[in-house]
Parts: structure tokens; C-alpha cells; sequence
């Protein structure tokens, strides 16, 4: 259902840690112009841990509002409370969103056993296309395949966002219900390997900076260029790894500043740049061109 190309786009905040809507507006676009495929809004790239409730709302109605129908938007809609995951994602329904991107609870540290009663709630409760999204790396634990099998025999799971970093535990999901659910990359610098096994596109963060490049990588697997495809990643490999220096948004934020798309502007307890990493990132956009 969601395929292609598709970013966890930032939210970007002016000098006084307010949302800047209207640079938020030209982000999209700049996205649909440049061919991606689906906008997820209010991702971890989004900070939605730092957003409140009524600003979560608004930065999802505006990316809903400023597409128009254009491509999906996939509301990121988790939370480590079960109840609070479904009435976010029931206000995202009621809003219009596509589906729902839903982080595993994070710090509680569920069994897989309460991995799938909290996922299956969702199920029951919201009537909407629903993404699961497996980052261990950001909540503590990871849900394993014998669980995502499980939970795509739910009618309103239709994919998973795997940022596992771990190819084989994608495949054994594939093998055993590539029917019933879809990869998608969580991890940029893996969108080709899990592709290559059958994931259907990637939720990126790379493409905020470089919509193009990332989309035209997806577009060459799926007409079996592998050859363009492999250049293609193998080219942008640097920057993959250039945008987790430290932690994410932070580094790509600034690169979408050095661009004059946004500000670098970050909310605690996410700080600015190290000297360091600047540095190291304006070589990087330096030697791509971008700057």
C-alpha cells in the first residue's frame, strides 16, 4: 500500500522553539517536487518526543492540508502508553492522515507478548492502514520476527518499518508473511540490501536533504537497474553515515540549514552541532555538491 520513497521529514522551529509553519510548508513541497512518494510527519526525524499535544496535532494537519491528497501521508502516531498511541491515531483518522507510524513503546520495555496485545489494540481501535515501526535502537528492545508474523494476520497492519539493522530477521518476516505485510527500510544505508529481498521502499531520513538522489535509487531497483541502483547507494553511503554523526534530526537539521531550507533551531535536550561534526558535515556536503 505505502511503497517508494518516502521521508520522516523534520519539523522545523524558529529562534523561539516555535513550529515555523510556513518553512515547514515549503519543506513539503520541495519534497513532492523532487518525486517522493509519501510524507511522514511527526517521526523520531520530526521530534515528536518534544512536541506537546496540540502542537503534535498541528504539524500533522498542516502536512495533511499542504499535500492535499497529493501523495500518503503517514502520521507518526506511537507512544510507550497504549491508550495514548490510539487516541493520537484516532485524531490522525479523524484529521485525514493516510495511516499511522507506530513507534514500539519505548522505555517500558514490553515482552513480545505485550508487543502484540499493545499493537493489537490499535488494530481493534483504529480503522486506518497502520505502519509498525521496530527501531531497537531507540527503544530498548527489539520485536521479534515470530511477533511482526504474528501481527500481520491484523487486517489494519499493513507494513513494518524495520530499523533493526538486521537483514536476516526482515527476511524471515518476508519468508513467512510477505504476503500479509511489508518491509519498509528504516535505515537508509540498508534500503538496497532489503529491497533486494523484497522490501517495498524505505522511510528515510537522507531524502529530507536529498529527495532526489534517494528516489531515483528506489526508482532504478524497481526497474531492475541494479547497476544505477548499486551506484547510487554506494554514492550516497557517505552521507547515510554523516546524518547519525550525532544524534538524529540534529544532523541533518543543520545540513537543511547550510542549504537555507530551515534553521538549525533543535529543542532540548537535542543541542546544536558539535564544532567537530560541523565541520565534518560541511566537508561531506562540500563534496556532494550541496554546498
Amino acid at each position: 500500500m505505502f511503497s517508494g520513497s518516502m521521508v520522516a521529514i523534520i519539523t522545523p522551529f524558529k529562534a523561539d522553539g516555535s513550529v515555523a509553519e510556513e518553512t515547514y510548508r515549503q519543506l513539503i513541497e520541495f519534497q513532492i517536487a523532487n518525486g517522493t512518494d509519501a510524507i511522514i510527519p511527526c517521526g523520531t526525524t520530526g521530534e515528536s518526543a518534544t512536541l506537546n499535544y496540540e502542537e503534535h496535532d498541528r504539524v500533522i494537519q498542516i502536512c495533511i492540508d499542504q499535500v492535499n491528497k497529493r501523495i500518503p501521508v503517514i502520521a507518526g502516531t506511537g507512544s510507550n502508553s497504549t491508550v495514548e498511541a490510539i487516541e493520537l491515531s484516532l485524531h490522525a483518522k479523524k484529521m485525514g492522515a493516510d495511516g499511522v507510524l507506530l513507534v514500539s513503546p519505548y522505555y517500558n520495555k514490553p515482552s513480545q507478548e505485550g508487543l502484540y496485545q499493545h499493537y493489537k489494540a490499535l488494530n481493534d481501535a483504529v480503522a486506518l492502514p497502520q505502519v509498525l515501526y521496530n527501531v531497537p535502537g531507540r527503544t530498548g528492545m527489539n520485536m521479534e520476527a515470530k511477533t511482526t508474523i504474528r501481527l500481520a494476520q491484523l487486517p489494519n497492519i499493513i507494513a513494518i518499518k524495520e530499523a533493526s539493522g538486521n537483514v536476516t530477521q526482515s527476511g524471515e518476516i518476508l519468508a513467512a508473511a510477505g504476503d500479509k505485510i511489508d518491509i519498509l527500510s528504516g535505515d537508509d544505508f540498508l534500503t538496497l540490501p532489503l529491497m533486494a529481498i523484497g522490501a517495498k521502499g524505505i522511510i528515510s531520513v537522507t531524502a529530507n536533504l536529498m529527495p532526489k538522489e534517494v528516489k531515483d535509487m528506489v526508482a532504478a531497483i524497481n526497474k531492475g537497474d541494479w547497476t544505477t541502483a548499486k551506484a547510487l547507494h554506494l554514492r550516497m553511503l557517505e552521507m547515510h553515515n554523516t546524518m547519525f554523526i550525532e544524534s538524529n534530526p540534529v544532523p541533518v537539521k543543520t545540513a537543511l540549514s547550510l542549504i537555507g531550507k530551515c534553521e538549525a533551531h533543535v529543542r532540548l535536550p537535542l543541542v546544536p552541532l558539535s564544532a567537530g561534526s560541523l565541520d565534518k558535515l560541511k566537508s561531506v556536503m562540500k563534496g556532494y555538491g550541496l554546498i
